[in-house]
């Protein structure tokens, strides 16, 4: 049997973060996204009383969830089964070598009815950085190396739900421009994000600092703001799903209508081949 090449080196995840975290981390997206979730918690009527939360840094969501559960965002997640009402998963999925299997493992985790939220990066993520780094390293070395985490499309992201055996799925986006002074204050901050270059196919040998310095050009050039400030894009997905329940609706099912279109309108049925008189 054949595995797929793992994409994130979890070794070198864990030391990001490890190094973010003892330099005072940067955590304003992870509390955006636990301010998000917290928000959509209030929309729903219901008193969650066994929650866990799958995250890389338990800080931001304990200030929401005080209660709940951590669950470090390892490759097999340490869920008991059928335990909980709520699972959150908080900004880290996109670092999953299995994103599906994930969201299996938290829709096992919950009783019926039970629900689930993520949220995590989409594809627009830092799409000027991957832009800007592309043709310099192309420029300066004729070559490319893996930089910048691939990320899912929101299409994609919310069929992953279905796949899971979620119901009533949602997935949603929320974008977030962020300013820097140039380029390598963005480089600069995703590292005390925990957000560096941690790709399994990843270049090991340093980078020529011509390619950096490249990047800095070609990123000032494209994205500078009015004021000479450069912009960075974070695209934040949020995923919802329930543990189906039998309370829950559901769709009809095809030809069960008790009551034409037609009737409801107030409109004449007619025939596809019958001319409009107007």
């Amino acid at each position: 049997m054949t595995h797929p090449p793992l994409l994130t080196d979890r070794p070198a995840l864990t030391r990001h973060r490890a190094r973010a975290l003892a330099n005072g981390p940067a955590l304003f997206l992870h509390e955006d996204a636990a301010a998000e979730i917290e928000e959509r918690l209030n929309e729903v009527n219901r008193t969650f009383n066994s929650v866990a939360v799958v995250t890389g840094f338990p800080n931001p969501w304990r200030k929401i969830l005080p209660d709940a559960v951590i669950i470090p965002d390892e490759d097999v997640l340490e869920l008991e089964s059928g335990a909980y009402d709520l699972v959150v998963h908080g900004l880290s999925l996109h670092w999953a070598n299995d994103p599906v299997g994930q969201i299996v493992q938290c829709h096992r985790a919950l009783r019926p009815d039970g629900l689930f939220l993520a949220a995590m990066f989409g594809g627009q993520t830092l799409a000027e950085l991957r832009a800007a780094l592309a043709e310099a390293e192309v420029a300066v070395t004729g070559g490319l190396s893996p930089r910048v985490l691939p990320m899912g499309e929101i299409r994609e992201l919310g069929a992953l739900l279905q796949r899971a055996g979620f119901a009533l799925p949602v997935a949603d986006a929320v974008t977030r421009k962020v300013t820097y002074r140039d380029a390598p204050h963005l480089m600069a901050d995703l590292r005390a994000m925990g957000e560096g270059n941690a790709l399994n196919a990843r270049k090991r040998n340093a980078t020529a600092r011509a390619v950096f310095a490249e990047a800095t050009k070609i990123y000032h050039a494209a994205y500078a703001e009015p004021d000479g400030r450069v912009r960075a894009t974070f695209e934040l997905i949020y995923l919802t799903g329930w543990a189906p329940h039998e309370s829950q609706q559901k769709p009809l099912r095809p030809g069960s209508a008790v009551q034409r279109l037609a009737d409801v309108l107030g409109a004449a049925e007619r025939s596809p081949a019958t001319p409009r008189k107007d």
